[in-house]
């Protein structure tokens, strides 16, 4: 892919809509933001934009009919980035409408505007995206992007983490305007490019958490064209695995797997350990909460009538010499529940082998952070990925619909 920078583009006295991913976790009854990861994240593109005396204009969305409780206005979002940035954010309780455009073009050199939440048109919300099918040229067409494309003299996206979804905001304005990947995107791009295209070796997966999904759709493509020397299962996707091989967890855990419809996975394991058993590790041993109390088991010693809640110590232990030898380590998914106490000692002793690897250490997808930032300061991770569906779909080799639009001629 050749996705030109915003670096690269001459911005002084023009306007420049700059699509960024600043959705962040919501608390539920006070309705503020409680993790202002992704806004930090997106200052940069911003800033440099603005010093550049750019006319910038703000576009983001925040939360989707699939976490109805997140779909939230962005004003806070607006201060928490004037905090930052050192300078004024302006924002707008309109996204395309009369007072959106008079507000655009109102704006002088270097100043700042942040629009309200984009997905308050039902073409930007998930399950639109998902019913209806438009193509990028369709798209051209929507409210959104034919009122405000032509107020505009370039688009810049900088939100890898939504790069997995088709809508307007992120696909449509590189037809009509100028368009440039921000410096979080290109971040992002040059950061997995290295982990993928050519990972010092050995090259450590570290795969679990409850969403097995992600780990599945990852490990055939990083086992079956090598990039993966050795991945090691934690979490509900190591007991799958345990499952495929024959080891009966005992009724608790197996009834959790089939529950969360994750059985059939346990078909798919078999055949990645029919094929790449020599580099699939599974855990040797398994934690239970006994009344609230830490119990461990060897997995020749299951099946056992408590829930499987982590990982044990013999596991944490060869897992921690794989990461500390690994040349590259790539990790999505923590080791257990992780919110529980008792339950979070493999997490937590993992997340600190990461950080301290001399490697290459690479982490991503939004629990996986959130478990992380709990018990290390990512700040010793080489490289955190804003992304989480988008991540997968990139590490598993599948197109992602942002970087075809920016690289398409």
């Amino acid at each position: 892919m050749s996705i030109p920078s915003s670096r690269d583009l001459d911005v002084a006295g023009k306007r420049v809509l700059v699509r960024v991913d600043i959705n962040s976790p919501i608390d539920p009854d006070t309705k503020r933001i409680v993790d202002d990861a992704r806004i930090d994240r997106s200052v940069p593109t911003i800033r440099d934009l603005a010093e550049r005396s750019a006319r910038v204009v703000i576009l983001a969305h925040q939360g989707d009919a699939l976490d109805y409780h997140n779909l939230i206005p962005t004003q806070e979002h607006a201060g928490k980035l004037a905090a930052r940035l050192g300078r004024p954010v302006q924002w707008v309780d309109d996204v395309a409408g009369p007072e959106a455009r008079r507000r655009i073009e109102a704006l002088a050199d270097g100043e700042i505007l942040l629009l309200d939440n984009v997905r308050i048109y039902g073409e930007e919300l998930s399950t639109f995206e998902r019913d209806v099918e438009l193509t990028p040229e369709q798209m051209a067409n929507t409210y959104l992007v034919r009122n405000l494309a032509p107020l505009f003299d370039a688009y810049v996206n900088d939100a890898f983490a939504t790069a997995h979804r088709s809508a307007p905001s992120m696909v449509a304005f590189q037809r009509l305007l100028p368009s440039a990947a921000g410096l979080l995107l290109s971040a992002e791009l040059d950061g997995l490019a290295s982990i993928l295209g050519a990972p010092a070796r050995p090259a450590v997966f570290l795969l679990g958490g409850l969403k097995v999904s992600d780990g599945f759709s990852m490990m055939g493509r990083v086992l079956g064209d090598g990039t993966a020397d050795r991945v090691l299962t934690a979490g509900v996707l190591g007991e799958i695995f345990l499952m495929a091989d024959g080891v009966a967890l005992g009724g608790p855990t197996e009834r959790f797997v089939h529950d969360h419809n994750l059985a059939g996975y346990v078909d798919e394991a078999r055949v990645l350990l029919a094929d790449h058993r020599e580099r699939i590790a599974l855990p040797v041993d398994v934690a239970v909460l006994d009344r609230g109390r830490r119990r461990e088991l060897a997995v020749d010693d299951l099946p056992v009538d408590e829930l499987c809640v982590d990982i044990g110590e013999a596991t944490i232990t060869i897992y921690e010499d794989a990461i500390a030898e690994a040349g590259t380590v790539f990790a999505n998914g923590p080791a257990g529940a992780y919110e529980q106490p008792g339950a979070d000692v493999g997490t937590r002793r993992l997340w600190t082998a990461v950080a301290a690897a001399s490697g290459v250490s690479a982490i991503g997808g939004g629990d996986t952070v959130a478990s992380a930032r709990r018990f290390v300061d990512l700040d010793d991770i080489t490289f955190v990925s804003t992304g989480g569906g988008a991540l997968i779909r990139y590490v598993s080799g599948q197109s992602l619909p942002l970087l075809e639009a920016l690289d398409a001629p």
